[in-house]
């Protein structure tokens, strides 16, 4: 099936208004970046607080990153109704400030002589059920600050700004920690939520008109409406593929990530510092073409970008296994790079067509589907990298996660996808009964 493009009425783009223009997106971009700058900060200070003041051992650290994804398995479901039900943007202004007390609690502990490795799993893992609930109530509430046409443009500056922040975050953490120590890093984080906070508390709307509920309107079971949003998912082929080749991809990076750095440490015996600079070259690839994706989209099709953004990049990954001591490292982050470059041009594209055809009342509960498969795979994946390195050896293993990463193209390659070039300007799209 073919998308048709409507010509007749549509004004030229020249007379429609950017995102530049949109007051409301301004402010949500301005709050994000900042904080995407501070939870980068904090993804370097927290293992960091835990090895050096808390003394914990690599086991006990590496239960930190299973306890800030672990909340995407378990609650995202019930934070996608409660996004569709109560006010986003007051929710996610909630959970800023959450997150802020959280992080100003980690130094005031240690000050105190207080802070244990059990407080610092408690913070973790409340501020991972905070971050859970922001992620589904902004991802619902993008669609409602801008116009259709503006959705890739504002989805790809939002992701310029993730890799805006994972370029300086980390090398500005390490600055901090060196100036004031781990624990005093958390006052940054704590500010960074306060100023999202703030920045969202300026955002003006108009008031949503709120349908009058039917006395005599049955009331439908909660674990219904739960399910609402993977039954959607089910009846749209394109939602479906892009659901699987999401969570395809994700199980192969964290499967290939939770092995890169010793790679690179155990098998090329890279130095610190050039692990740093391959992460920073990877950085680049997603902000160079963050910047040129709305272009690249019309050009090449705003819906047919989807799998051309996932296969195009594929051949550059075998540069990480292909990756050799000394300054061959640096394959590693051409590959890294081209992944950064395709997650950009994917997620926007991808993120784009399902808030399009979405019904509103829904949009918290599809995306909280999306989060719980696809963030789900995650510290599956990891574990998988973590057996076959062992089973195979590093390089053998890595060659099976970065096949297995081109591999997820698969699914939006063989969809409908292939046969359109633009994406739907309404929620008008057909959809299929059954399984």
């Amino acid at each position: 099936m073919t998308q048709q493009t409507v010509t007749d009425d549509r004004p030229e783009e020249a007379d429609r208004p950017t995102v530049w223009q949109s007051r409301n997106f301004l402010l949500l971009w301005s709050g994000q970046t900042v904080a995407e700058l501070g939870t980068r900060i904090s993804s370097v200070a927290i293992p960091l607080l835990a090895a050096e003041t808390l003394d914990a051992s690599v086991f006990q650290i590496s239960l930190l990153t299973t306890l800030a994804w672990l909340p995407y398995l378990l609650i995202s479901l019930p934070a996608g109704l409660l996004a569709d039900r109560v006010d986003q943007r007051r929710l996610m202004i909630a959970c800023d400030l959450g997150r802020m007390a959280l992080m100003l609690s980690l130094p005031l502990a240690s000050l105190a002589g207080a802070l244990s490795l059990g407080y610092l799993y408690a913070v973790v893992g409340i501020s991972g059920v905070l971050t859970v609930l922001f992620n589904v109530a902004y991802r619902a509430k993008l669609p409602r600050l801008l116009e259709q046409h503006q959705l890739v443009d504002g989805n790809a500056k939002l992701t310029m700004s993730q890799d805006f922040g994972e370029l300086v975050g980390p090398s500005i953490g390490g600055v901090l920690i060196g100036l004031v120590g781990a624990a005093k890093t958390f006052f940054s984080n704590a500010l960074a939520y306060l100023l999202s906070a703030v920045t969202l508390w300026l955002i003006r709307e108009e008031p949503a008109e709120r349908k009058p509920k039917d006395a005599t309107e049955e009331r439908v079971p909660l674990r219904t409406e739960l399910a609402e949003g993977l039954l959607f998912i089910r009846r749209q082929p394109i939602l479906l593929s892009l659901l699987l080749c999401s969570t395809t991809s994700n199980f192969f990076v964290m499967a290939s990530g939770s092995i890169e750095v010793t790679f690179m440490v155990r098998e090329l015996h890279a130095p610190s510092w050039l692990v740093g600079l391959v992460f920073s070259v990877s950085a680049v690839g997603g902000l160079v073409i963050g910047g040129l994706t709305k272009r690249i989209s019309e050009r090449v099709g705003t819906a047919r970008v989807i799998w051309v953004a996932m296969a195009a990049p594929g051949p550059l990954y075998l540069c990480m296994p292909l990756a050799q001591p000394g300054w061959g490292v640096l394959l590693y982050g051409i590959g890294l790079a081209a992944f950064s470059a395709n997650v950009v041009l994917y997620n926007v594209a991808a993120t784009s067509y399902q808030q399009r055809v979405t019904p509103a009342h829904l949009l918290g509960r599809v995306n909280a589907s999306f989060l719980w498969i696809c963030y789900g795979a995650i510290p599956l994946g990891s574990l998988t990298g973590g057996a076959l390195a062992s089973w195979l050896g590093l390089r053998p293993a890595l060659w099976i996660c970065v096949i297995g990463t081109w591999s997820a193209a698969l699914w939006v390659y063989f969809s409908p996808l292939r046969g359109m070039r633009d994406l739907p300007e309404s929620h008008d799209v057909p959809e299929t009964a059954g399984a």
